[in-house]
């Protein structure tokens, strides 16, 4: 079982972790331009990264946030990590913050690949596919 800890904070508390690894995974893996990554509404989302240790060192392995408009963003799991259940607890822990500060749903733009991850934790799409950054998505929604 893997040691891991998230914790929540502001993008200054967690830019340089999460910036690692948005970039990773979305810049570097999935070739999305670096100006269309990065935008005002980080300044003001509360941001999630889930910290690893292995071999007596921590390590930042995946990242999200959360915006005050109930949407759920750049959710994202360094490769080597995938298929370990992170990206499950990482979502949960958001959707256990929103329920604490008594929001009544969340949304977010899913991969259309990761659609069957996001329906195993209640979302429903909504709507129908289109393309963002040249990736194809749909949105979902969790009443919660």
């Amino acid at each position: 079982m893997i040691d891991f800890k998230i914790q929540a904070g502001s993008w200054s508390e967690l830019a340089q972790d999460a910036m690692q690894i948005r970039r990773d995974v979305f810049i570097l893996e999935q070739h999305i331009p670096e100006d269309e990554e990065w935008d005002a509404l980080d300044a003001s989302a509360l941001h999630f990264v889930v910290y690893v240790k292995e071999k007596n060192q921590v390590q930042a392995i995946a990242t999200a946030r959360l915006l005050a408009n109930n949407s759920i963003g750049r959710v994202a799991v360094l490769k080597a990590y995938r298929g370990q259940g992170i990206g499950r607890i990482l979502m949960l822990k958001i959707i256990e913050q929103a329920k604490f500060e008594q929001r009544v749903s969340l949304k977010l733009s899913s991969q259309v690949h990761a659609i069957p991850f996001y329906e195993s934790l209640g979302f429903a799409v909504q709507g129908d596919e289109y393309l963002d950054c040249g990736i194809p998505h749909i949105d979902m929604t969790l009443s919660i």
